[in-house]
């Protein structure tokens, strides 16, 4: 039986750079040989380069940088190797460095028995490629008697737009009109003319001594009468004029106040920040979240008696289900309706499960279920998630037993059985014997089904698992599941399911965009990414700016745990892709309440469509289409409007270069294909220009053959 586990941590340059010593006659004679001699090489812009010594001895390189690579790395007689750059590697995240330097550190010895030994430093040099540009955005200025815009755009001119009409005559002097005329003979003239024709004329006024405008009843006759009078140079209609100011486009409605949680640790829960869920949570308060929408946790079980999850979970008898039999499930009996966590055998402190279930449903605001009040040193505010009071529910289903595992079997009947479709359990020993031989059907039938579990086993061996997958998106559910925590390139599954949707882990860089968490499985599969937390032993990093009992609050996810120890609720941070599936799984289910989507293919395609595209451009292994934004997504409120630039390589390297006052940038880095975004943050995450802001960018390859590239002005609109 294959059991799964969560996805939870605990070409050469012809370059030469060959060094030809001297010596003394006498430093030169066999009895005396030649030690490896210190070396500094300069790579310049190129990528390799071959470095030779003589030397009469055995060698190895003992020592290097990360960067550096060197071929072979030990030999007998002259060394002769090669050295390769991956700048990148050693390249900071302000990219200020505009040379690289390292040492290979070189042990050698020559002679046998009292053998002359030494090491010998090759000092290395290699010369960063140069980006440079400039981020440009709106002048600014306050001031309280400034107007800004314009009203509706002026009408078009023509006949139907006037103010009455204009005549002029002609031949003054003939008819008695002439200079010697009074000023307003030609108004009274025209206006004889018109009354004798039965026209009304309300006004006039005299523009010279032969021209005079006159309102009139009716414009169209007043011209036909006056054009036929032989006397009569020219009648027109007095047509309006406008102002040739161009009409604005509407502003920026004003920016909405963002609503942070005020519980004990939300201040941790640096993901939600990093998804903008500051904004989410504000649009929450127009009510718009109504449509109820479950959310199937396949997991270790949950803590029901945790306080930070009351009212938030669908009971034993509204279809939860321990799906493990005795055993393998270590609570003491069988399939049964009851998935609490009875906990792991190998540790007395967290359930994966209640941990997931936290970081999409954790109740805001005050605990109000007894053992707060009996609980010492329990918080009495705790975690937020991120449905906050949408209409979501979550239904735990027990497949992990208490060694942490989950068989395959168990996967694919609880996929079913989320899914709404009908099981049967078959003989067993369970306490709830009326669960045997009988069709079993969930009467919550999930719309999203989250699985934090997995392994990296083969396709075939996957089947029956993928089937049920398959029948769970055909009947109209949505499986999302953890990528896996491999470090490596190696499918996972259920995740790598055709039917499933496989969810990456991304974590905070220090600059302004995440980076890859190093143990998040890359493969072909993976469509989405979410914040899943560093990994403290390989990559730790404290870049969320929190502090917890005075210390730097590692980037790990914060949610609701369990005390065995103690039979008490508390609160855990951990990381993997574990954390990472349930982000997307709270998004999903939140689009689908609020219906700005309406089935699992529409919502995977509109998280699909508003993900913020990070390492290579379009889909890629590291981070599928990208990390999930979820403001975006749901069409949250801006409540915020700075102006900054995001530059990340292809392989997902963050770099965050100094921006000077006038918006210049100088960026040293390595070779490869650069993202280089400047763009606005209208969601208040750091990360400027994505799907839903104003951005331009542009797409940058450095190297050897192109070591200096300037982009010139990026204006976002």
């Amino acid at each position: 039986m294959v059991r799964l586990s969560p996805s939870k941590l605990s070409p050469l340059s012809s370059l030469s750079l060959g060094l030809m010593l001297t010596c003394t006659l006498a430093a030169c004679t066999p009895s005396a040989p030649l030690p490896l001699a210190d070396l500094s090489l300069n790579l310049g812009t190129q990528r390799d380069a071959q470095a030779t010594q003589p030397f009469a001895g055995k060698w190895t390189v003992a020592e290097k940088p990360a960067w550096l690579q060197v071929s072979p790395t030990s030999g007998q007689g002259d060394v002769n190797v090669q050295v390769s750059a991956d700048r990148g590697v050693a390249t900071p995240l302000a990219a200020d460095q505009a040379t690289l330097t390292g040492q290979l550190r070189i042990e050698w010895k020559t002679g046998d028995g009292e053998a002359q030994r030494g090491t010998a430093t090759w000092t290395v040099k290699a010369d960063q490629y140069v980006l440079k540009g400039r981020l440009r955005g709106e002048a600014t200025a306050q001031g309280q008697d400034l107007r800004t815009g314009a009203g509706p755009s002026a009408p078009q001119s023509g006949a139907g737009q006037a103010r009455g009409i204009i005549v002029k005559y002609r031949n003054m002097e003939g008819t008695g009109l002439g200079k010697g005329a009074s000023a307003n003979t030609a108004a009274e003239r025209a206006g004889e003319i018109l009354r004798a024709s039965a026209l009304g004329v309300t006004s006039s006024r005299p523009l010279s001594g032969d021209t005079a405008a006159l309102q009139v009843g009716d414009m169209q006759a007043a011209l036909r009468v006056l054009r036929a009078d032989p006397r009569v140079e020219y009648a027109v209609p007095n047509v309006l004029l406008h102002t040739q100011t161009l009409p604005q486009p509407p502003q920026q409605p004003p920016l909405a106040q963002p609503l942070e949680p005020t519980d004990q640790y939300a201040a941790l829960q640096w993901p939600f920040r990093l998804l903008g869920y500051p904004a989410v949570w504000r649009d929450m308060e127009g009510g718009a979240y109504s449509r109820p929408v479950t959310v199937a946790v396949l997991d270790s079980g949950v803590r029901y008696d945790h306080p930070d999850l009351e009212g938030m979970l669908w009971q034993p008898d509204e279809g939860a289900l321990d799906l493990l039999t005795a055993p393998d499930n270590g609570d003491g009996d069988g399939t049964d309706n009851d998935p609490t966590d009875p906990g792991e055998r190998t540790r007395t402190t967290g359930s994966h499960g209640t941990h997931v279930t936290g970081i999409i449903a954790a109740r805001w605001g005050q605990n109000t279920a007894q053992n707060t009040t009996t609980c010492a040193g329990c918080s009495p505010t705790g975690v937020v998630g991120a449905v906050r009071r949408a209409s979501v529910k979550v239904l735990p289903i027990r497949v992990i037993d208490v060694m942490g595992n989950a068989a395959i079997a168990d996967v694919a009947l609880a996929v079913r059985y989320a899914a709404g479709l009908p099981i049967t359990l078959g003989e067993q020993t369970q306490t709830n014997q009326a669960l045997a031989n009988q069709a079993l059907a969930n009467p919550q039938r999930a719309a999203v089904i989250n699985l934090s579990l997995g392994a990296p086993i083969s396709a075939d061996t996957a089947r029956p698992m993928c089937e049920a997958v398959q029948d769970a998106r055909d009947a109209g559910s949505l499986v999302i599941a953890a990528a896996g925590n491999g470090y490596g390139t190696v499918p996972y599954y259920p995740a790598a399911c055709p039917a499933a949707v496989a969810v990456g882990s991304v974590t905070l860089s220090g600059g302004s965009a995440p980076k890859h968490a190093v143990y998040s499985s890359a493969y072909d599969s993976v469509q989405l990414s979410a914040p899943g937390g560093t990994d403290p032993r390989l990559d730790p990093g404290t870049f969320n700016g929190g502090t917890l009992n005075g210390v730097p609050f590692q980037d790990l996810v914060l949610s609701t745990g369990w005390n065995y120890a103690r039979g008490q609720p508390d609160y855990g941070a951990e990381a993997g892709t574990s954390q990472a599936a349930p982000q997307v799984s709270a998004l999903a289910a939140l689009l689908l309440s609020k219906g700005v989507t309406h089935d699992a293919a529409s919502t995977l395609a509109r998280m699909n469509a508003t993900a913020t595209d990070l390492g290579a451009a379009g889909r890629d292994p590291l981070f599928g289409s990208g990390m999930i934004n979820a403001a975006a997504a749901l069409g949250a409120p801006a409540i915020s409007d700075t102006l900054g630039l995001r530059l990340q390589d292809s392989r997902g390297l963050v770099f965050q270069p100094p921006v000077d006052t006038l918006g210049r940038f100088n960026a040293y880095l390595g070779d490869g294909i650069f993202s280089v975004v400047g763009g606005r943050d209208r969601d208040g995450n750091g990360i400027y220009g994505e799907p839903n802001e104003p951005r331009a960018g542009r797409s940058v390859t450095l190297g050897p053959s192109l070591s200096q590239v300037d982009v010139g002005d990026l204006f976002p609109r």
